[in-house]
């Protein structure tokens, strides 16, 4: 590396970290999609209609520990936070090391563990944090651009660490992800927002 380089890489990194503060979420999402764009479902955030369907299935009162897959700048994970009772856990795994470094930075609550890592480890993840199961898990996946083998891992691992009467909630921008849903899960609820961009279809597949 030249001199020339050496001085102008503070001036690129002051740049990058200006550029992410005037730009916020948004900014942060955007450079993740452009990053891992197979890993990221949209190149927008869900929208508070959403949310709020996709959520609509949870019981609030029973949930002590709800399990977010790709929580990208958070979209989901302040909703979920405001509805949670006050001894429950929201943990948020997600591959991307500049989502989970910005909402350790973000986000204040007790209550939330983020971690750099895959869902197909959910189950260690959970254990590693003092439970047996998880109540609900939440993913915003792009289930058909993952790599070979690792939709129906993540799956599996899913139904395992879940408690019965348990959901998996996941919002996808097509319904492939229902077939390899119902190799793991014989009840599935199907629901559909348009208000999104794109408009998104929504899969609850619930542990018997």
């Amino acid at each position: 590396m030249t001199s020339t380089q050496v001085a102008r890489e503070p001036l690129l990194q002051r740049a990058k970290r200006k550029a992410e503060r005037l730009l916020g979420p948004a900014g942060i999402f955007f450079k993740g999609f452009l990053k891992h764009p197979a890993m990221v479902g949209a190149i927008v955030p869900s929208s508070n209609r959403t949310i709020e369907r996709v959520l609509s299935v949870v019981d609030w009162e029973e949930c002590r520990l709800f399990v977010e897959y790709g929580p990208g700048v958070g979209t989901f994970c302040r909703p979920v936070l405001e509805k949670l009772r006050r001894d429950g856990r929201l943990i948020v795994i997600d591959t991307n090391p500049d989502f989970i470094e910005y909402l350790q930075k973000t986000i204040g609550d007790s209550r939330f563990i983020a971690v750099n890592g895959s869902a197909s480890d959910v189950e260690e993840i959970v254990r590693e944090n003092g439970f047996d199961h998880a109540d609900y898990v939440l993913s915003g996946l792009p289930f058909s651009n993952l790599p070979e083998g690792v939709g129906p891992a993540i799956m599996g691992a899913t139904h395992r660490v879940l408690r019965p009467g348990g959901a998996f909630l996941v919002y996808q921008y097509t319904a492939r992800a229902r077939d390899l849903m119902g190799q793991f899960f014989r009840r599935i609820d199907k629901g559909f927002e348009p208000v999104n961009v794109p408009p998104c279809v929504i899969s609850w597949g619930w542990k018997e």
